[in-house]
């Protein structure tokens, strides 16, 4: 196919609100360098990241819930401050269509997904990553470029175009915490923000790792997350019960953490990866150390993580749920829809036109 000189897709101008989000049909498409692959977007998700970074919620300077704004925010990004204009997207489904020099482990037409958090450990640093959409122009745009090595190859993989961009965000992060928090067959596991995109991951990956599963979701939402495979389903304003679970896998945090911390049993792990009612949390020390409870932050995987997952994608062990499609040019009706929290599962983004939302 030829590659044209500019694409269509959505620039990040800076933190802030939905205005900061602009459809663009003249971004320069770009080009890959050695060991780079270009990739056309075929769907990308949409998650709390997206969101997070747009609003600057990665800044010590702001304590409250995603979605509360503030002014003037600076360094609000994974690793501080972001170059804007940024195309963000991490949750990249698509099919390479150009391959810079010395690429030779993938081939044009290939279909590929990436990890959101891309490892790159040095000995300063041994959880340094960067990020796609982040540290560099990821999926909301008609294509982007992105390291071979953080390439997987998912053709055959029995999962469509819309389905495959839900997996790396959602499945990559509820597959490291699980890794994290050393979840195993027999094991009782309390699952927070269980009907979102990374907590329906989680309870599926836990089931299929032979664990008890407890999610907590509103009422509404108590089936879905059931289908998704917990056994149990407790409701948000409920008090989870004390020393009863073996690990807390916590998308959530806010003003409800120390009762997670409660539930584990003693020498549990509680493992976190997000803070969508809150980072700023209460805390008994004693709960923890007297009790022997590890605490684990998830947001670097090494690439073995990720690439189980791609083997349970292959071999059709995980399917995610999308709970509705969009256009990419109407990405800020998405993100408020997303913000809005009223749809189980996962929101998706596809570049072109589509005949109707699902």
């Amino acid at each position: 196919m030829t590659v044209p000189v500019a694409m269509s897709g959505v620039y990040l101008l800076g933190h802030g609100g939905l205005e900061m989000l602009e459809w663009r049909e003249d971004i320069p498409v770009p080009h890959p360098g050695a060991g780079e692959v270009l990739v056309k977007v075929l769907a990308a998700g949409v998650n709390n990241t997206d969101i997070n970074t747009r609003e600057g919620w990665y800044s010590s300077d702001v304590t409250g819930a995603t979605g509360d704004l503030q002014d003037n925010v600076e360094n609000g990004g994974w690793s501080g401050a972001l170059n804007f204009p940024l195309v963000q997207g991490g949750d990249l489904c698509g099919e390479v269509v150009e391959l810079g020099a010395g690429v030779t482990r993938l081939a044009k037409g290939q279909r590929v997904i990436c990890p959101i958090n891309q490892p790159r450990p040095t000995p300063e640093n041994p959880v340094g990553f960067v990020a796609i959409g982040s540290e560099y122009n990821g999926a909301f745009a008609e294509y982007c470029v992105v390291p071979e090595g953080d390439l997987y190859d998912v053709t055959d993989a029995p999962l469509s175009d819309v389905e495959l961009a839900a997996i790396p965000c959602a499945f990559g992060t509820a597959a490291g915490l699980l890794h994290r928090a050393g979840v195993r067959k027999g094991q009782s596991v309390l699952i927070t923000g269980a009907s979102g995109g990374v907590g329906m991951a989680a309870v599926q990956l836990a089931r299929t790792r032979g664990a008890d599963v407890t999610g907590v979701a509103s009422a509404p939402k108590a089936d879905v997350v059931r289908t998704a495979g917990a056994v149990h389903v407790l409701d948000r304003e409920e008090t989870p019960p004390s020393d009863r679970f073996d690990a807390v896998i916590d998308l959530v945090g806010g003003p409800g953490w120390s009762a997670l911390i409660d539930a584990l049993k003693p020498g549990g792990h509680y493992a976190v990866a997000g803070a969508i009612a809150g980072p700023v949390i209460e805390a008994d020390l004693r709960r923890i150390y007297l009790r022997d409870i590890t605490i684990h932050g998830c947001t670097y995987q090494p690439s073995e993580v990720f690439s189980e997952l791609v083997e349970q994608v292959r071999n059709g062990q995980v399917k995610p749920l999308i709970s509705k499609v969009y256009a990419l040019r109407d990405i800020k009706a998405a993100q408020a829809e997303f913000m809005s929290k009223r749809h189980p599962g996962k929101l998706v983004l596809v570049p072109g036109q589509i005949d109707a939302q699902t």
